[in-house]
C-alpha cells in the first residue's frame, strides 16, 4: 500500500479516496495469499475497487473473447449479482481457513443479513468448543452509500445493515466509519489481522477531504478506543461537542462548526472523530471505550451534537450507555430519500452542514442566529428542485 502522511498540514483541503486505498489493500492480501478471494456483485469497478484487478482477474468459465477484460479460468475475483450466493461461498471459504472479502451497495448489503446472523452464532457457539480454530474475519466493504445515492433515488438508500449487526449481543461485530483515505488504511490493516468476528466498513467511493494522519489514524483504532479528538477543530472548555461518524458526515459537521463559529465567534466548540462502533460500545469488540474515557473526551456536561451515517436509534441507543439522553443530539439517516442533489438529499435527512450549524446554535441557546441557515436549506432545496444541482 502507498505511503501514507505522518502529518497532514492543512486538515480537509486534499481530496483523496478511500476506494483506492482499500482496491490497493485488496490486491496486496491477493499477492500475498494465494487463498484469498474477493467476491462481488457486478460492481468491483463501479466500486473504484478495481485495483485489485493488476492481481487477479474475474473467474470466468466460458469462452474468453478478444475484447473480454479481466477474465481468466483462474480468477480469484468472483462477481455474480446475487448476494446471496456471494456471502454463502465467502463464508463457507473462511469457515474453511481460507481469506477472503465481499462487497456491495450499501442498499443491497441488508439482503445477507440473516445470513450473517447466522455465521454469527456459529462463531459463538464454535468460540466456546476448544477444538475449534480460530478462522480469518469475514470483512464486508460497503460503500455506493445513501448520501451519494441522490441519482438512484429512495431505492438506492439503506444503511440498516450497521444496525443490525450492532444490535447482536454475541459482540462478534465491528462497524468501521473511517473519516477519509488513512482512517481507511488503519481500518484495512485490521480487518484483515482479526480473527473471529464479523468487519463491516462503510465509505464512500468518490474522493473525499483528508483530515488526520496515519499515526492518528491507528490510535484511534488502538487507545483511543475507536474516537479522538482532532484538535484542529477543537477549542479548550467546549461550550458544545460535535462528534461525527462517516466520512461525510464528518466533512458535514465540521462545515457545520465553521458556519456556527462564522456565525458566533466566542463559540467554544469540540469536535471528536468517532471511527469504530460495536456491541453497546465506541471502539471495537475487544477495545470498547470506557465511561471515565467517554467523560474525558466528550465532557461530563456539555451538550452534545452527532452526526452519524446510519439509523438515529442505533446511535441513541450506544450512546445511552455513556450520557444522560438529553444531552445527545442525534442527526442520521431518517428514510428521507428522492432522487435529487447530494446536499438537498442531506438536509431531507438532517444530516447536512446547516443542519449541523442549527443545532450547534440552539444547543447553545442563540435561537436567534438559526433563521440564517434555516433559511439556506430552504434556498437550496427550490434551486435543486428546478436544476437538478445545488445552489
Amino acid at each position: 500500500m502507498r505511503d501514507l502522511p505522518t502529518r497532514v498540514d492543512n486538515p480537509g483541503e486534499e481530496q483523496a479516496s478511500s476506494a483506492q486505498i482499500f482496491g490497493e489493500g485488496l490486491r496486496e492480501e491477493m499477492y500475498r495469499h494465494e487463498d484469498f478471494y474477493f467476491f462481488s456483485p457486478d460492481e468491483t469497478t463501479s466500486n473504484r475497487l478495481a485495483t485489485v484487478f493488476d492481481a487477479s482477474d474475474r473467474a470466468w468459465g466460458r469462452r474468453i473473447e478478444k475484447w473480454d477484460q479481466h477474465l481468466a479460468k483462474d480468477g480469484r475475483v468472483i462477481e455474480m449479482l446475487s448476494e446471496n450466493t456471494l456471502f454463502a461461498t465467502l463464508a463457507g471459504h473462511i469457515l474453511s481457513g481460507g481469506r477472503g472479502c465481499m462487497t456491495s451497495y450499501e442498499a443491497f448489503l441488508p439482503i445477507v443479513s440473516s445470513q450473517l446472523d447466522q455465521h454469527l452464532k456459529f462463531l459463538k457457539q464454535s468460540s466456546e468448543i476448544e477444538w475449534r480454530k480460530d478462522v480469518h474475519a469475514l470483512n464486508i466493504l460497503s460503500t455506493s452509500c445513501w448520501q451519494r445515492q441522490d441519482h438512484n433515488g429512495y431505492t438506492h438508500q439503506n444503511p440498516a445493515l450497521i444496525s443490525s449487526l450492532l444490535a447482536k449481543p454475541s459482540n462478534l461485530a465491528n462497524c468501521f466509519f473511517p473519516a477519509d483515505d488513512v482512517a481507511a488504511a488503519a481500518t484495512w490493516e485490521f480487518m484483515i489481522n482479526s480473527k473471529n468476528v464479523v468487519n463491516l466498513t462503510t465509505f464512500n467511493k468518490n474522493p473525499q477531504p483528508r483530515w488526520i494522519d496515519i499515526n492518528h489514524a491507528r490510535y484511534q483504532l488502538g487507545d483511543g478506543h475507536g474516537c479522538s479528538i482532532y484538535q484542529f477543530a477543537s477549542d479548550e472548555k467546549p461550550d458544545v461537542v460535535v462528534a461525527a461518524i462517516g466520512d461525510i458526515p464528518t466533512t458535514e459537521a465540521l462545515e457545520g462548526i465553521k458556519l456556527a463559529k462564522a456565525e458566533l465567534p466566542g463559540l467554544r466548540i469540540r469536535f471528536v472523530g468517532i471511527t469504530a462502533l460495536s456491541y453497546g460500545a465506541i471502539g471495537t469488540t475487544e477495545n470498547k471505550l470506557l465511561p471515565h474515557d467517554f467523560d474525558d473526551i466528550f465532557t461530563r456536561n456539555k451538550p452534545i451534537v452527532i452526526n452519524f451515517h446510519g439509523y438515529q436509534e442505533t446511535i441513541r441507543s450506544i450512546m445511552s450507555h455513556y450520557a444522560n439522553p438529553i444531552r445527545c443530539s442525534i442527526h442520521g439517516y431518517e428514510d428521507q430519500g428522492s432522487t435529487t442533489s447530494p446536499l438537498d438529499e442531506l438536509a431531507r435527512n438532517h444530516c447536512s452542514r446547516y443542519d449541523i450549524a442549527i443545532d450547534i446554535l440552539e444547543r447553545t441557546g442563540h435561537y436567534d442566529h438559526t433563521r440564517k441557515f434555516e433559511n439556506m436549506i430552504i434556498d437550496n432545496a427550490h434551486f435543486a428542485n428546478l436544476t437538478g444541482v445545488d445552489k
